[in-house]
C-alpha cells in the first residue's frame, strides 16, 4: 500500500512538472521561475526581508564610507588590485586568507593558531569567485544574512517583535560592525553560535550540537556553547521535571575542538602546539580579570592616538561587556548569562587585554538590552548617535591601516 501511494505521488508530481515546462515558450518557462521564486519569498516573514535588506544596505554603505574616507585620510588612490575590497584586508584578514590560499604550514610562526573553518570556507567559496578575497568577503556576508535572521527569531521568542528588530539594527550599527561585513570570522561564528542557540531554544538538540561544534571549530569561543547548551538542558529539566535523552547531543560540541587539536597534531606533531603559542603570540596569559584592566589604565598614558585606541576604548568596552554580565544574570534566561559571561572572561581575564571592542561582538545579548532601552526615544537616539559616531571613526581608522581593534 505504502509503495502504491507513493507511486501515486510520484505520477501527479510528474505530471504537474510537465504541464508546468511542456510549452515551448521561453516567456511561460520564466513566468514558471517567477511564480516558484514568490512562492518561496512569501514563505519568508517580512520581518526577515526587512533586516536581509538593512545588513545588504549597510554593506553597500560602509564600503562607499571606506573609498571616501581612505581617499581623504590617506590622500591617495585606491589601491589598483581589488579598489574598495583591498582596503579592508588588513590584520587578521591576510592571515586569514593565506591559509585559504596555502594552507596551514609548521614553517610559517602562526603555524596552526588560526581555528581553520573560516579559511576552509574561504576556500570553498574561492572555486566559485574566482578570488579569494572576494570570496572571504562572500562568506562573510552568508553570515551575517544568517546572523540578522537568527538572532531576530531568537529574540522574538522571549520578547517582542519591537525588540527583535532594534536589536539587529544596533548590532548592525555597533561601533565595530564593520569585522561583520569584512574577512574575518566575526559573522561566520555568531551565525553559527546563535543558530546553535536558538536550535536549542527550539529543542532540536542535534541541531544544536552539530552548529557549535562548526562554532568551535571557528573560533576558540566555541567553547563558550558547552556549559550555555547544558544550562539551558538544565533550565529545560527544572521547568519540565523530565529528562530528555536528546541533550545528550551537545556532545557534540567539543568535536569541533578536537577537529583543531588533529590539524595541530597534522601540522606540527603535537595537537596542543597552538595552545602552547598563546603566551608568545599574543604575549599574554590568564589573569584575573582586574590585572589587565589596570594594564589598560597605563596604556593611557601612552601617545594620544594609542592611549585612546589600546587604553581608554579598550577599557570602556570592558566595562560595558561586564555591565551587560551582570544585568543578563538579572534580566535574562540563565544560558544569555552564561554565554555573556564565559566570553566576557576569555577575553578580559588575561594579563594584557586587546581587542575587546571587537570581540564584543559577540555578546549579544548586549543588543537584547539595546533592543529593550531602545524602546524609550531618549536611549534609542543615545545609542545609535554613539554607535555611528565610533562606528564611522573606528572603520576610517581601519581602513587607513592602522590598529582599529
Amino acid at each position: 500500500m505504502v509503495a502504491a501511494f507513493a507511486r501515486t505521488v510520484q505520477q501527479h508530481v510528474h505530471a504537474r512538472l510537465v504541464g508546468l515546462f511542456s510549452s515551448t515558450s521561453p516567456v511561460n518557462k520564466f513566468s514558471a521561475i517567477i511564480l516558484a521564486a514568490q512562492k518561496l519569498a512569501a514563505r519568508v516573514p517580512k520581518d526577515d526581508w526587512l533586516v536581509i535588506a538593512w545588513s545588504l544596505i549597510f554593506k553597500l554603505v560602509l564600503i562607499g564610507f571606506g573609498m571616501i574616507s581612505f581617499h581623504i585620510n590617506s590622500n591617495a588612490a585606491l589601491p589598483a588590485d581589488h579598489g574598495p575590497l583591498q582596503i579592508w584586508n588588513r590584520w587578521d584578514s591576510i592571515h586569514y586568507l593565506q591559509l585559504a590560499k596555502a594552507g596551514y604550514s609548521a614553517v610559517t610562526p602562526w603555524k596552526a593558531w588560526f581555528y581553520p573553518l573560516y579559511p576552509w570556507s574561504v576556500r570553498a567559496v574561492q572555486h566559485v569567485t574566482g578570488d579569494y578575497l572576494v570570496a572571504g568577503f562572500v562568506v562573510s556576508a552568508i553570515g551575517l544574512l544568517a546572523v540578522v535572521i537568527l538572532l531576530r527569531r531568537l529574540i522574538c521568542v522571549d520578547f517582542s517583535r519591537e525588540v527583535g528588530l532594534r536589536a539587529v539594527w544596533f548590532l548592525l550599527i555597533f561601533p565595530t560592525a564593520y569585522f561583520l561585513q569584512i574577512a574575518y570570522t566575526e559573522s561566520l561564528f555568531l551565525a553559527l553560535a546563535i543558530g546553535s542557540i536558538f536550535a536549542a531554544r527550539r529543542e532540536r538538540w542535534w541541531a544544536a550540537g552539530g552548529l557549535g561544534a562548526l562554532a568551535w571549530m571557528t573560533r576558540a569561543n566555541g567553547a563558550v556553547l558547552v556549559p550555555t547548551l547544558a544550562v539551558e538542558a538544565a533550565y529545560q529539566w527544572w521547568t519540565t521535571k523530565r529528562w530528555n535523552w536528546h541533550w545528550l547531543w551537545i556532545a557534540l560540541v567539543p568535536l569541533g575542538f578536537a577537529v583543531y587539536l588533529l590539524l595541530n597534531w597534522r601540522v606540527t606533531g603535537d595537537p596542543f602546539t597552538a595552545l602552547r603559542m598563546r603566551k608568545t603570540i599574543s604575549v599574554t596569559s590568564w589573569a584575573w580579570p582586574w590585572t589587565g584592566m589596570r594594564g589598560t589604565l597605563g596604556n593611557m598614558h601612552r601617545t594620544p592616538g594609542e592611549g585612546e585606541l589600546v587604553g581608554a576604548q579598550e577599557l570602556y568596552f570592558s566595562l560595558l561587556g561586564l555591565t551587560c554580565v551582570v544585568a543578563s544574570w538579572i534580566k535574562l534566561r540563565p544560558l544569555y548569562a552564561v554565554w555573556a559571561t564565559g566570553n566576557w572572561l576569555l577575553v578580559n581575564a588575561v594579563t594584557f587585554i586587546e581587542s575587546v571592542p571587537r570581540y564584543t561582538l559577540v555578546i549579544f545579548p548586549l543588543f537584547i538590552f539595546f533592543g529593550l532601552i531602545g524602546a524609550n526615544r531618549l536611549w534609542n537616539g543615545v545609542i545609535t548617535v554613539w554607535s555611528l559616531l565610533f562606528l564611522s571613526l573606528f572603520s576610517s581608522t581601519f581602513v587607513r591601516g592602522w590598529w582599529a581593534f
